[in-house]
């Protein structure tokens, strides 16, 4: 009877222990799933890759450096002046408009670089509309009047800077909106004017913010493939495509691929020490809605001004272009093959919005059921896809895929006398891991954010009443986060319809998606059929931004008081 009992105590404890570290097995299976790609590439650092260094060293690499440096150093520059410039202006100004611009400054979000890049080279090129009016106008001819080369690396900076930009002004609009009041109120009784406060005490207290911005702005340009590519600018990432597909060079590809994810290294950690350099705390429980300074006459038309030219030009002027080009001469392929193609992004996107949000409600419920070292390191190896572009990660994803597909091959061929071809590679369930491997953080940080709002004691009463794990994250956590896990979802869905370089590099033999339609359009120079998968992605855009604005409603000070 002793033994027996003995047994039964202990019984319980194991299952439950074995539950826990089951779950901690996925969280860890699910962060090297994530990983692996990277991992395939820095491992492809040390492989020797013959005489193709020198040639790219004597041609090219030198090219890729400066065009890469130039673009990172003038897209910070741009998107940290009009970002943190906004913001300041409509969290602590007053002037006409200016709860419009709150939100209508996130509009840009919602048109890719590559799209703004084609829509303004149809506006400016030498045989476009504005140049065209000036030679009527003036009566001149070529050769005879100066006028900006939109296709160049001061074009893309520019180009660029306007659509990134929101990623500055959400993070330091945040930040701005948590200031002390006191700290400012100090400021103005030793006679700081506004214009002191903002470079004086704003600006420092927000860094932290400013520079995450920065950040992510700098990250997206690295994973830019369709504007710099269009506009003949050479770069890490068109030129580990060229490596790839033109030489075929796999190992050379992947050593490039590794240079870039050095640029990446160095902004994260970059980042990471600004944010670590200084604590600010509030020393004051008094917190009211922040002063804010009435701007009229010439100065309320001046922030009018700066805050409606980035809207006007990052996103009206585009749509406006691309509605115009559609309707005009659109895609001759609307009612053909235009809806397989949008049926495609579709049908990707769904896909691996789903597997993404699964994947992440498995992971953070995997920390939460137990946080340790080794679940929140694996936690945030995961949540690392989305600094990474989308060039590394398909590259990353083609050589294990690919060396699978020889060995299957080799062995079918060898006992059947068959060749199956290729069976991973060049698939939907390759771009489906790229992209999950990509957006996984997405998803991540809204679903950890909602978990984490749920109460313990819910875990608890769903372990009493018998419940396992699983069970109660199906019965309980995930009905309680519905609304969450759909927003995780669309933002996922909205970034992969968006996404090029891993499209381009892994989709299927003849599989198009409106992304690829619009680039191979423009690289045709056929921008007016171009337009039209170009204005359906910008629709789609809007989705998030919609969700951002309601979000940032929400967090004004004062709301629903």
């Amino acid at each position: 009877m002793a033994a027996r009992g003995t047994t039964s105590g202990r019984g319980p404890r194991h299952a439950i222990r074995t539950r826990v570290s089951g779950w901690t097995l996925l969280t860890i299976a699910i962060a090297a799933l994530i990983a692996l790609p990277v991992a395939t590439v820095l491992a492809h650092v040390i492989v020797p890759a013959g005489d193709i260094w020198s040639h790219l060293g004597a041609t090219v690499l030198g090219r890729y450096l400066t065009n890469t440096l130039g673009l990172l150093l003038g897209v910070g520059a741009g998107t940290l002046i009009i970002g943190v410039g906004t913001a300041w202006l409509v969290v602590m100004c007053r002037f006409p408009g200016r709860w419009v611009f709150e939100w209508a400054l996130l509009l840009p979000l919602a048109v890719p670089t590559y799209v703004i890049a084609y829509a303004y080279t149809d506006l400016l090129q030498f045989t476009g509309p504005v140049q065209t009016w000036l030679r009527e106008v003036f009566d001149w001819s070529r050769g005879d009047y100066y006028f900006p080369n939109i296709r160049s690396l001061g074009g893309a900076i520019t180009l660029m800077s306007l659509v990134l930009y929101p990623y500055v002004y959400l993070l330091s609009r945040a930040a701005f909106l948590e200031q002390s009041v006191c700290v400012l109120e100090v400021g103005r009784t030793l006679g700081r004017s506004p214009l002191q406060l903002f470079y004086g005490v704003a600006v420092p207290l927000s860094r932290p913010a400013i520079a995450g911005g920065v950040a992510l702005a700098l990250m997206e340009t690295l994973n830019d493939f369709g504007a710099v590519q269009f506009f003949g600018i050479d770069t890490f990432t068109t030129g580990i495509y060229r490596t790839w597909f033109g030489l075929g060079e796999q190992v050379a590809a992947a050593q490039l691929a590794a240079c870039l994810l050095a640029f990446v290294l160095v902004l994260v950690l970059l980042e990471r020490w600004s944010r670590g350099k200084a604590r600010y705390f509030h020393t004051s429980s008094r917190y009211r809605e922040l002063p804010q300074y009435r701007l009229r006459g010439l100065r309320g038309l001046l922030a009018f001004t700066a805050c409606a030219t980035p809207v006007l030009v990052g996103f009206l002027v585009p749509a406006w272009l691309l509605a115009s080009m559609t309707l005009r001469d659109g895609d001759a392929l609307l009612g053909v093959r235009f809806m397989e193609f949008a049926w495609n992004s579709l049908m990707l996107a769904t896909v691996a919005a789903i597997v993404a949000v699964l994947l992440a409600l498995l992971l953070s419920y995997g920390v939460r059921l137990r946080r340790s070292r080794i679940t929140s390191a694996a936690a945030r190896l995961a949540s690392m896809g989305y600094a990474v572009p989308g060039s590394v990660i398909a590259v990353g994803i083609l050589i294990p895929l690919g060396w699978m597909d020889d060995r299957v091959n080799t062995f079918m061929h060898h006992h059947f006398g068959i060749l199956p071809g290729l069976i991973f590679t060049g698939t939907m369930v390759a771009l489906v891991y790229a992209y999950v491997v990509r957006f996984l953080a997405v998803s991540y940080n809204a679903v950890e954010a909602s978990l984490d709002k749920v109460t313990p004691s819910m875990d608890a009463a769903s372990r009493t009443l018998g419940k396992s794990a699983g069970t109660t994250l199906r019965l309980v956590h995930a009905p309680i986060m519905r609304g969450s896990l759909l927003a995780a979802g669309i933002l996922v869905f909205v970034d992969v319809m968006k996404e090029l370089p891993a499209t381009i590099i892994l989709r299927p033999f003849d599989f198009d998606t409106l992304a690829v339609r619009a680039y191979d359009l423009a690289s045709d120079e056929r921008l007016s059929q171009a337009s039209t998968a170009s204005l359906a992605i910008v629709v789609v855009g809007i989705i998030p931004v919609v969700l951002l604005s309601v979000a940032m409603r929400k967090s004004r000070p004062g709301h629903g008081g």
